[in-house]
């Protein structure tokens, strides 16, 4: 390979001075007072995340996620003038099949950590060798540890024939993709861009679909899909003020970001908590989530400096529209396979999805969990995935 297409082994190894830095500034906090609900209804609750900082400060051991990240293989490569960050775990069964797997925000690659054994070791996490794949988890252009991009442009249709490229420069010639929220625009960008040119793509998977309900569906919508409308719209109108800063401000909330950890933890545990779990679970971080896993979560925009440059990719998306690829007009012909979480306030119907899916292979409504799936419910989403790709070549 050339030096612009080489593939480079990638370590972490963070200076404990930035870890000691971050630990002074975690206990240096200047903390509002407490709110004046008893609910989240305001946001995170002020004893919720002074307990995460006090653990943060004192207890919390980044090394250990670090070593995780090392055993299971990074690598960087530069694709259209940024360098990309992935982790490439192979299968050790001679029949393992690709598959992409891309996160969303406020996600990392660590939101595939429970995922990654059983899709790479069937045999051992109650499947069987055929089910088997080896497994690619980029970090968005501007998250984690891959590159800021520079200039504006870095969308989720560019970013799609980025993973395009990187699929491609790992001699994967046929491969299956699976995505959720971001992850998953960037997993139907893929296969509308199938549809044009040959990449490779076999099939895809996703645990959300961000198409949008036409005028006549919602007006013929089911008494189930009549719920579905009214969750989603109180997503928007009273949970998705992130997203409205960050698709026309990210600049702006991104010194804030960068410069206080505590605000950073408490911008990401937001999420977390309003759209995290089941139903039921909503507004309980620590019930389905444990503790260090979120942080760990959120050291991944910490350490890089990434909370700007993530929150950008909200801004490329509300520049180009928000709609996923696959409309009525121009479904997705490719295979797909559909995991709806309940706990998931953007849903959509079998039947909507059918008119934009048209070879929809897999429809399952999951028991439980929500908006993290893979991370929340890697047992059923896995069993999803596999279900999805069982029939395909």
């Amino acid at each position: 390979m050339s030096d612009q297409t080489a593939i480079t082994p990638f370590t972490l190894d963070v200076p404990q001075g930035d870890l000691d830095e971050l630990r002074r500034r975690l206990l240096a906090t200047r903390w509002p007072e407490r709110e004046t609900v008893e609910d989240t209804s305001q946001g995170p609750r002020l004893d919720k995340v002074r307990a995460l900082v006090e653990h943060w400060a004192s207890d919390y051991d980044w090394r250990r996620a670090e070593t995780l990240l090392n055993g299971w293989g990074q690598h960087t490569t530069t694709i259209d003038g940024l360098d990309v960050h992935f982790l490439h775990v192979r299968s050790a069964e001679a029949g393992a099949r690709p598959l992409l797997l891309t996160h969303g925000w406020p996600g990392s690659v660590l939101e595939f950590r429970h995922a990654i054994g059983p899709l790479t070791d069937p045999v051992a996490h109650g499947g069987t060798a055929e089910d088997a794949f080896h497994v690619v988890i980029p970090s968005l252009p501007g998250f984690g540890f891959s590159g800021k991009p520079t200039a504006p442009g870095w969308d989720l249709a560019r970013t799609a024939r980025a993973w395009a490229v990187l699929m491609q420069r790992l001699g994967y010639p046929e491969w299956f993709a699976q995505g959720g929220d971001l992850g998953a625009t960037v997993t139907a960008e893929l296969a509308a861009l199938q549809a044009r040119i040959d990449i490779g793509l076999a099939g895809i998977h996703l645990n959300m679909a961000l198409f949008t309900p036409t005028d006549d569906e919602v007006r013929h919508a089911s008494p189930e899909e009549q719920v579905m409308l009214q969750e989603s719209g109180r997503y928007w109108q009273e949970l998705s003020a992130y997203s409205q800063q960050m698709a026309t401000r990210p600049q702006t909330i991104g010194y804030a970001l960068t410069d206080s950890p505590v605000g950073l933890a408490a911008w990401i545990y937001a999420m977390f908590q309003d759209v995290g779990g089941s139903h039921d679970e909503h507004g309980d971080v620590e019930r389905v989530f444990p503790l260090d896993e979120v942080i760990d979560d959120v050291m991944l925009y910490w350490l890089p400096n990434a909370a700007a440059s993530a929150a950008r990719m909200y801004w490329e998306a509300n520049r180009t529209g928000w709609a996923s690829p696959g409309t009525v007009e121009e479904p997705l012909t490719l295979p797909v396979g559909l995991s709806i979480m309940p706990g998931e306030y953007v849903r959509r119907s079998r039947r909507w999805a059918a008119r934009r899916y048209t070879d929809l292979v897999h429809f399952s409504e999951v028991a439980r969990g929500g908006h993290f799936a893979l991370l929340e419910q890697p047992e059923l989403l896995v069993a999803d995935i596999r279900e999805t790709f069982r029939a395909r070549p």
